[in-house]
């Protein structure tokens, strides 16, 4: 892990608990990480984002990117729940613009549209993929299928052609990651 110390990000520590960043991760302008957050090798954190683990955890695996403007969020131990719900975010997950992730566990290679919502103890499983705009409320996408709509209901399963483009699109991430670095450096 590395430690980023620029004027254009905040990274912050809180109630003893400071992000670790991979050395290899892409933090862009703009962002706000902040506690009790993990970001594994090649993950991708994109203009303006907001990760704040101040009262749980957030874990975000390799190759996954958070795309612009995301916030991501956890839920605070409670009586009825003491360990709460940390956001744990697989390797390989494509999260679109926009999106709010919120003490919910996305499995590999799992896909989140531009706008979508993920709320309060929802998993999505590896393959599985939430459609832009929609809201999942606490409950589980299965491996490979696609939910839509707000709240998100079962639409259909994923042809392998759909997977693949996703897998696609996470290895482009990866690589735009790397020339938005280089830019951002003057190369």
């Amino acid at each position: 892990m590395t430690e980023i110390s620029r004027p254009d990000i905040t990274i912050a520590a809180i109630h003893g608990k400071a992000p670790r960043i991979h050395e290899s991760a892409f933090i862009a302008p703009g962002c706000r990480i902040i506690g009790d957050v993990e970001i594994g090798p090649e993950a991708s954190i994109w203009y303006n984002c907001v990760i704040r683990g101040d009262v749980n955890r957030i874990v975000i695996g390799a190759c996954t990117n958070i795309q612009d403007g995301t916030v991501i969020h956890c839920d605070s131990p409670k009586p009825q729940r003491p360990e709460g719900h940390a956001t744990i975010i697989g390797a390989d997950c494509l999260i679109g613009h926009m999106a709010m992730l919120h003490g919910c566990r996305l499995e590999d290679r799992a896909f989140v549209g531009l706008g979508a919502v993920v709320m309060d103890g929802s998993v999505i499983e590896s393959d599985g993929m939430l459609a832009g705009g929609a809201m999942l409320t606490g409950k589980r996408i299965g491996a490979g299928q696609l939910w839509m709509g707000r709240p998100a209901k079962f639409a259909r399963d994923l042809d392998e052609a759909t997977k693949a483009a996703n897998q696609a699109g996470v290895c482009g991430y990866v690589q735009n990651a790397k020339d938005h670095a280089a830019a951002l450096r003057g190369a």
